[in-house]
């Protein structure tokens, strides 16, 4: 006798929808349907998964065989084998491009995974099954469009999630580069992202950490096209155009709003007071410090000379900011003083000057060398 019995009333264990979508018969008197049965029947998570992977290796042109896959996803997902689950999503996705709750099922089997390649790799597949799902027409035929409607809601939240998904791993992330991977895969996949305007700071803090200075610049460029409250993209930006003697007019804005920050933001919470003012102390020498160089640059002796004696305190930790620093408010304070011969300004001059040509450099010996001829010219010191 036959006994045909359908799958969505024997397998209801394995999930309301799935069992729907992926309906079949089967025959309780052949091998294939006997094998099924232990399937449905099976509560062991382990021993299901090897009835499952037998049946799948021995009847791979079954009609249940996606059935089949999409069980394995969620059985082999929660034994932990995240492999053998994506590569039953795999088969089952290029049987049924359209099952969407097992592609979901796949890419979270990807985040436990926890390798970045394979969920950039994931991600992308369920995101491009979610749009094509998306994009679908409305059905011509009343009856279809509930259904239709429920299916396209479900794609785009679905391609949604996948940003998140990406978010939410490179924010866990430890290794830099694999953030940055995370990331700029979440850029390829919807520039226009919710979830990248959120990461920004984060994104330039790693690429920083990379030694990716141009791809940090140009993510700072990027975002204070809109947003000018972050000081240390303001100062990167500032810094780089400075080097390349591009829009002074701009750097010295830059600094000005990075000065104004500075002042005006409370200290985050859970950060000790010693660790915010020393964190003010360096961000504010920094500004003054580009500000300073940039009026060097214009000739403008007299700001130079103010942005760079605010500078000091704040760059202190650093021989090479400071030895220039000192090189240069020697040069502007020679300048200023220089036609009178102004006794203070030079007297200035070469106290700078001497303190540049002690610290070991590049602005040692050009800074021994502005001693002797400040000295020379109006006999100080």
């Amino acid at each position: 006798m036959r006994n045909w019995v359908p799958a969505l009333i024997m397998l209801l264990a394995a999930g309301g929808a799935l069992a729907q979508r992926h309906k079949f018969t089967i025959n309780t008197e052949t091998p294939e349907g006997q094998l099924l049965q232990q399937i449905g029947e099976q509560e062991d998570p382990a021993k299901k998964l090897a009835l499952l992977e037998k049946f799948a290796a021995e009847y791979p042109k079954h009609e249940a065989i996606a059935w089949v896959y999409a069980q394995t996803v969620n059985v082999a997902s929660k034994a932990n084998q995240f492999d053998k689950a994506l590569e039953a999503g795999d088969k089952l996705l290029a049987l049924d491009p359209e099952d969407l709750e097992t592609a979901h099922a796949a890419l979270k089997a990807a985040e436990a995974k926890r390798d970045p390649a394979t969920l950039i790799q994931w991600a992308a597949k369920v995101s491009a099954a979610a749009r094509k799902v998306a994009q679908k027409p409305k059905p011509k035929e009343e009856d279809e469009v509930e259904d239709w409607k429920t299916a396209v809601e479900f794609a785009k939240q679905l391609d949604v999630y996948t940003e998140y998904s990406l978010y939410a791993a490179a924010l866990q992330a430890t290794d830099v580069n694999q953030r940055i991977g995370l990331i700029e895969a979440l850029e390829k996949q919807n520039p226009e992202s919710q979830y990248l305007p959120q990461i920004a700071n984060l994104r330039f803090i790693a690429y920083l950490q990379a030694g990716q200075n141009e791809k940090a610049v140009a993510l700072a460029e990027k975002v204070l096209e809109k947003d000018q409250s972050n000081e240390d993209m303001l100062l990167a930006v500032a810094d780089s155009y400075r080097i390349r003697k591009k829009d002074p007019d701009k750097v010295l804005a830059y600094c000005a709003k990075a000065l104004e920050l500075v002042a005006s933001k409370p200290k985050p919470e859970g950060v000790a007071d010693a660790a915010w003012q020393a964190r003010k102390k360096q961000l504010s020498g920094r500004a003054h410090y580009l500000a300073g160089l940039t009026h060097i640059s214009g000739n403008r002796w007299a700001e130079a000379d103010k942005e760079l004696r605010a500078a000091l305190p704040g760059i202190a930790d650093n021989q090479t900011m400071t030895a220039e620093a000192l090189f240069y408010l020697g040069l502007a304070n020679f300048r200023m003083g220089e036609r009178e011969c102004e006794p203070a300004r030079i007297l200035d001059a070469v106290n700078f000057t001497k303190q540049a040509a002690a610290i070991s450099g590049p602005y040692q010996a050009p800074a021994r060398q502005n001693l002797r001829a400040f000295q020379s010219k109006c006999a100080v010191r």
